[in-house]
């Protein structure tokens, strides 16, 4: 038996980790650019990247260590995304860690915002020649990740075992838009005392990224940087299998729900839920396909609980399915069922009604199996093409 409890504090609450943010110049605004993670005790590394083809710079740098390295140092940079740069991407990387007065073990980078221009060297090497590496504000770190986030994105665990021991596990993440399933624009850095063995990091990793970061999307675009990174320095000398994965599945889950919920100008953070179809395959299809809808997403802004859009992309999906047997609710308001139309006047106020909330759920029951699925997804308004249509300034 195990508890795990949410608990307050940022990533320097859990013992062994240091964390900061500062401005280096990066955002012209001077709001806080550059951030780090330092460890006195050298951590085991695992990380899940994006499945985009043209996988960055700061990515192809990590996965040239040796299979189950060790590190003690994070570095993150906002603004400036280093992608799509080649080489010298690559080198600039390491210009900059052997630019460093730091004891660094297998220092690792980690970067987002524009794509296609070279890292201000100069920059991040005099604003990291700041870092004191004995600071712990992971508040500060937060802040320094955003791009177009509208709030920083923390969460913090502490899970207690049988036998009396417990460990922590937090995360800090950015993202907002560029959001699709197989990651996300997104960075996400968990760092963990547990006493976990590395194939049970990678396994856990992989294993909660399906029903998290990977069922999530605000706009169906896919980026070169996605990251999410867990980081164990094993100080607690504690661990159980089962609730490490459950308590990385929390602050997954955590994470991913705030970035929907940030969506750039978003204001509805909505679950496709989809139930009864012939496989979990074809369930993950329908829910992802109806998470970035382009025609839901717009409903969903204006509040229209417009079935057709649902029934259509569940359709358009190809996966196997049945008008007589398709039930369509808005939480436990039912619009469509199996082939008779539910839409009157007093249902459609009802589901309007629902709309209008912040958070729901769209159910689709394809009554034609027992598997299901949950994608995430939010609504896309005026305020998205504002923020992306001038992104570079």
């Amino acid at each position: 038996m195990f508890t795990i409890l949410p608990i307050k504090g940022y990533l320097d609450q859990i013992d062994g980790f240091n964390c900061d943010g500062i401005s280096a110049g990066l955002k012209p605004s001077g709001d806080k650019d550059l951030g780090f993670i330092y460890t006195s005790t050298p951590c085991d590394v695992q990380a899940v990247f994006t499945e985009n083809k043209f996988q960055a710079a700061p990515l192809k740098h990590f996965l040239q260590y040796e299979e189950n390295f060790k590190t003690n140092f994070v570095l993150i940079n906002s603004k400036n995304a280093n992608a799509m740069t080649g080489k010298k991407g690559i080198e600039d990387i390491n210009t900059i860690f052997n630019s460093l007065p730091f004891d660094l073990i297998n220092p690792i980078m980690s970067s987002t915002g524009v794509i296609g221009n070279p890292l201000p060297i100069e920059k991040i090497v005099a604003g990291a020649k700041s870092f004191d590496l004995s600071a712990s504000s992971g508040e500060n770190l937060s802040k320094a990740i955003m791009t177009t986030d509208a709030y920083a994105k923390t969460c913090m665990y502490q899970v207690n075992l049988e036998d009396g021991s417990s460990f922590k596990i937090g995360a800090v993440s950015k993202g907002a838009g560029m959001i699709n399933p197989n990651l996300a624009t997104m960075l996400c850095f968990i760092c963990t005392d547990a006493n976990v063995p590395s194939k049970d990091m990678k396994e856990a990793l992989i294993v909660n990224s399906e029903t998290t970061f990977n069922a999530i999307s605000v706009d169906g675009d896919t980026s070169t940087n996605d990251t999410v990174m867990l980081l164990a320095n094993k100080k607690s000398n504690a661990y159980d299998k089962e609730a490490f994965i459950e308590a990385l599945r929390l602050v997954m889950h955590d994470m991913a729900m705030l970035m929907v919920a940030d969506g750039e100008g978003a204001k509805k953070a909505v679950a496709f839920e989809v139930i009864n179809a012939i496989s979990t395959e074809e369930a993950q299809i329908v829910a992802k396909a109806l998470s970035n809808s382009l025609l839901v997403k717009t409903a969903l802004f204006g509040e229209d609980p417009n079935f057709g859009r649902i029934a259509s992309t569940i359709g358009a999906s190809r996966i196997t399915c049945d008008e007589e047997t398709l039930v369509i609710s808005y939480n436990d308001v039912i619009v469509y069922n199996k082939g008779e139309l539910c839409f009157d006047g007093i249902q459609e106020a009802k589901a309007s009604k629902v709309l209008k909330n912040d958070k729901y759920k769209v159910i689709c029951d394809i009554g034609l199996g027992d598997s299901s699925f949950t994608a995430y997804g939010c609504d896309l308004g005026y305020k998205y093409v504002e923020i992306n249509a001038d992104y570079r300034t």
